[in-house]
């Protein structure tokens, strides 16, 4: 970090680099997710000179981040670019009731419901609050709200709930490992700091499954990505993009970008998306004029230079070319359990966390003790194999992959904490 006095103060934050930079997505899509405005400028633009003068920027300066008090972060990273902007704290207590590992639904309706009810109450969140459902357009089917609200407004509100009951939301932190210390756990983070609670909930979510084409790791960031940011939206103007998936992610994603892209084109495996997504997403897709969804499709090569130019797709046995500038993938999660992965915690054989009955019906070979199981007592309906730790939300093994359902099983989290406590005693 270095102080970067000659120039102007910045109204907002600005982000100089290649479009073709996994780490420069990651910075917009870390901005766009907490609502912080910037301005992207590709290293060539000449709008650069102006904010630099005649100095030149070397490769391993980028991406440069400038930002609105002067402060230049070069190369930029997201851990200094949220601490510049003042949106890392560390906790303020020595031990917590309950610590959240997750701020997506699930985590933000536990966040919300422990703070309300006096529990002290810590949630960890490594990019953005909101989870995936964070990155949706527009959710139409959640209750109370005829008119649809946006993930990020959802994400946005539930935040600023949970903290006015005084929940702390720990930001740009990824958990690293949990460990146990007696009774309590211990969460340890990316920035060498750890956190103490009595009981913990793990809501990390899932991450998206990757797609097995070769050449695709190459292109990440140079026209091919995970998930649909909203960051990339705008920068599809006029472009042709991709979208793979047959899921309601995938039809959200397809509905945004149908609004800037010239053409969008949705890739679905099955045959059809009756079986994968909401009737009001597949009913809208069919009023878009500038979008084609395909069935019966897989992706089976990239062609690029510097970026994805187009896709090799398989449809039987034909295989045709697509031209695409970009591609978004949004094919199903692979659960988020690495940082509990030594802890012993139960898991199905798609890696989902195990909970309550499942345990005793269907132990794991990864459980802790014979049986999954250690006491005498049955285990809680969100209660892992380890006492006093949860699970709610998509990585549970068995949820609905829904928001309302991972709001209501974070909510539901916090009354069976309040047993875990009673057991320990001091609640």
């Amino acid at each position: 970090m270095i102080d970067y006095d000659a120039r102007p103060v910045t109204p907002q934050v600005v982000l100089v680099g290649n479009r073709a930079s996994s780490v420069g997505y990651s910075l917009r899509d870390f901005l766009s997710r907490n609502g912080v405005p910037y301005e992207w400028l590709d290293v060539d633009d000449e709008r650069v000179r102006a904010l630099l003068g005649e100095r030149s920027l070397s490769a391993d300066e980028l991406p440069l981040c400038l930002l609105p008090d002067g402060t230049r972060l070069a190369p930029a990273t997201l851990e200094d670019v949220a601490g510049g902007l003042g949106m890392v704290s560390t906790p303020s207590l020595s031990e917590y009731d309950l610590t959240v590992v997750g701020a997506g639904p699930a985590g933000l309706g536990a966040a919300v419901y422990a703070a309300s009810e006096g529990l002290r109450v810590v949630a960890i969140e490594a990019v953005a609050p909101g989870g995936q459902a964070g990155t949706t357009s527009m959710i139409e089917n959640y209750l109370g709200f005829p008119q649809g609200i946006s993930g990020s407004e959802l994400a946005t509100r539930a935040t600023a709930q949970a903290r006015r009951f005084g929940a702390e939301i720990l930001l740009a932190r990824r958990l690293v490992d949990i460990t146990s210390e007696g009774s309590s756990y211990v969460a340890r983070l990316s920035d060498g700091g750890s956190v103490l609670s009595r009981t913990m909930l793990v809501a990390s979510g899932v991450d998206w499954r990757r797609l097995e084409v070769p050449g695709i790791d190459e292109l990440m960031g140079s026209g091919v990505y995970y998930g649909a940011g909203p960051s990339e939206a705008v920068t599809c103007s006029g472009c042709r993009v991709a979208i793979v998936g047959g899921g309601n992610s995938a039809g959200q994603a397809v509905i945004r970008f149908s609004r800037y892209a010239a053409r969008v084109t949705l890739l679905v495996r099955g045959p059809s998306l009756d079986a994968s997504m909401s009737q009001y997403l597949i009913s809208q897709l069919k009023e878009l004029e500038n979008i084609e969804v395909r069935t019966n499709t897989e992706v089976v090569g990239l062609e690029s230079d510097t970026r994805l130019r187009a896709i090799d797709i398989s449809s039987g046995d034909a295989v045709t070319r697509l031209e695409a500038e970009a591609l978004f993938v949004c094919i199903g999660g692979v659960p988020r359990t690495q940082g509990a992965a030594r802890l012993g915690l139960a898991l199905d054989r798609a890696g989902y966390v195990r909970t309550g009955a499942e345990l005793l019906s269907s132990p794991s070979s990864t459980a802790a003790t014979p049986g999954g199981w250690p006491m005498s007592r049955q285990p809680l309906p969100l209660e892992t194999n380890l006492p006093g730790l949860f699970a709610a939300g998509d990585v549970r093994s068995g949820s609905i992959k829904r928001c309302a359902a991972a709001i209501g099983e974070g909510s539901m989290a916090v009354a069976l904490v309040h047993q875990r406590l009673a057991e320990l005693g001091g609640e």
